[in-house]
């Protein structure tokens, strides 16, 4: 079994994090943590890629943070296998895509997250609600 949580950084995101992580660890699945940016990097994200050197990298750093944030909440949870991946493109599509190529049997998401801040499209509301009408498997939104 595998469960499949996209997170942003934000508080909607760890809280589906945690709820991903519970029912990862109750079901004895594998979890798989995904981040995804757009094309539209936001002000944030072009002031540290103008510091660290480039936008792919400023993009890679922040991700790699949200990851590991992410990975060490799940780990709180006791859970034994977990996986993170970064990916590029519109949020849902995205999502809905990995969550087909990796055979998920569910998807955990928040209701919102940070919108146009870091990583612009993730988790706004017209995400969660996209995945909810396009998936083809259980969509669980956090509030």
């Amino acid at each position: 079994m595998l469960i499949l949580v996209a997170t942003d950084g934000s508080e909607h995101s760890d809280r589906a994090v945690d709820m991903a992580a519970r029912l990862a660890k109750a079901a004895a699945a594998k979890l798989l943590v995904i981040t995804v940016g757009d094309r539209f990097a936001g002000e944030g994200l072009e002031r540290l890629a103008r510091a660290e050197g480039g936008i792919g990298e400023a993009l890679e750093l922040v991700s790699s943070q949200i990851l590991r944030h992410a990975a060490a909440r799940a780990r709180e949870h006791s859970v034994s296998s977990i996986e993170t991946r970064f990916c590029w493109g519109e949020p849902a599509k995205v999502i809905e895509e990995t969550a087909q190529q990796m055979s998920a049997d569910a998807i955990v998401v928040g209701r919102r997250g940070h919108g146009r801040s870091l990583l612009h499209g993730l988790f706004l509301g017209s995400v969660s609600q996209e995945l909810v009408s396009r998936s083809d498997r259980p969509v669980l939104v956090v509030p």
